[in-house]
This record gives C-alpha cells, sequence and structure tokens, in this order.
C-alpha cells in the first residue's frame, strides 16, 4: 500500500517551488488515477496488474526518461521480468513494489547509455510532452516539468517517486536503492536545484 507523500516544509522560495512541484505531479497523478474497477474474485494475475498500473508507471518512466517510447520499452522490460520472477512475489503489494524499482532502475540504464553515447542528442523538451496527459498541462505546470528534466538522475527519481508516486520516504529508500537519510537531503537538495533551474528558465 503506498504511504502519504511527506513535503519537506523549507521557508521562502523553496518552499514556493515545492509547492509548484507537488501541484504539478498531484495534477498528474490525477489525470493518470487507473479507473476502478471491481477485483477480482480470484487471485490478482500479472493481467490485472498490468491493466491497474501500466499507465501510471509508463508516467513515471517518462518523467525519469523523458521520451514516452523509451519509456513504453522500460515499462515493458518491467512487466517481462514480473512475469519471470511471479512465482517469489508474496502478494499484489510486493509486485506493485518490484515495478516500480524495475523501472527505476530500467531508467537508469537508459540515462547511462545516453550518457556514455557520444553521438546521444537529448531529446528537445516538447518530446516529453507529447504523452496525452502532458500536453494537458498549462505553461506553468510544463514549465515544472521541463525543469525536473534538467535535475541530476537520482534528484528527479526521489522528487518523481515523492510527489508523482506520492510515496513515503521508506517507500522511495526502497524504490531508488537508497537510504531514508539519502532520500531527505536528496529531495532537499532537488528542490533547490530545480528552483535554480526554473529561474534560469524564465530569465
Amino acid at each position: 500500500m503506498q504511504g502519504s507523500a511527506e513535503p519537506v516544509r523549507r521557508p521562502g522560495a523553496a518552499q514556493n517551488v515545492e509547492s509548484s512541484v507537488e501541484q504539478t505531479l498531484g495534477h498528474l497523478r490525477t489525470l493518470d488515477a487507473p479507473v476502478q474497477r471491481v477485483q477480482p474474485s480470484g487471485p490478482l494475475t500479472l493481467e490485472d496488474l498490468y491493466r491497474q498500473h501500466r499507465m501510471r508507471l509508463v508516467r513515471l518512466a517518462i518523467l525519469l526518461v523523458d521520451e514516452p517510447a523509451t519509456a513504453e520499452d522500460v515499462v515493458q522490460e518491467a512487466f517481462t521480468g514480473l512475469h519471470r520472477n511471479w512465482g517469489r512475489l508474496r502478494d499484489a503489494a510486493a509486485a506493485v513494489g518490484y515495478l516500480r524499482t524495475a523501472v527505476v532502475n530500467g531508467s537508469r540504464s537508459v540515462l547511462r547509455r545516453r550518457k556514455t553515447a557520444r553521438e546521444y542528442v537529448p531529446p528537445h523538451a516538447v518530446n516529453a510532452r507529447s504523452a496525452e496527459s502532458l500536453a494537458m498541462l498549462s505553461s506553468e505546470h510544463q514549465a515544472v516539468v521541463n525543469a525536473l528534466g534538467k535535475l541530476p538522475p537520482r534528484q528527479r527519481e526521489v522528487l518523481v517517486l515523492r510527489y508523482y508516486g506520492g510515496l513515503s520516504e521508506a517507500e522511495i529508500s526502497e524504490a531508488a536503492g537508497i537510504s531514508k537519510g539519502t532520500v531527505k537531503s536528496t529531495a532537499s537538495r532537488a528542490l533547490e536545484a530545480l528552483q535554480r533551474a526554473m529561474n534560469d528558465g524564465r530569465n
């Protein structure tokens, strides 16, 4: 079960940017919320998980890697891995946790490959907004998403998992493979870096 995000309350400008991130990613989370379906009478299946969580995981990956097509590939690979490990998972919550971690790790691998490919040219920001719900954002919200794309991968992961994923520090720690203390300090640095990126975007 997901926990509630625990905002890092900071004074002044940092609190303003945190509020912007919270509103933008919270808005996306609402747009991407799965349609509630009647729970199956039998055991939860891989197909159930795919229907219920795929779109949220694709959005998570888009926010991490910027490209919808690449995000689709990352999520598909996560579900392939879940299929291979299905017998080892104790319940639905463990399966969803596995998928989140697989998406984060898959996104990291994509970003590492980009960094080492000399011929790689980062996608234009409009590519990141080609998915439907990003296109529906106001210009203010789009500015936040664009600024998120300029953060170092670890900082972006923590903010996206916190405010889009709605995860607690403990859940972010598990998904990202870092300590809870690192989650907190990374979130703080990320908000400061995001404030700088947004200020630069206005100049």
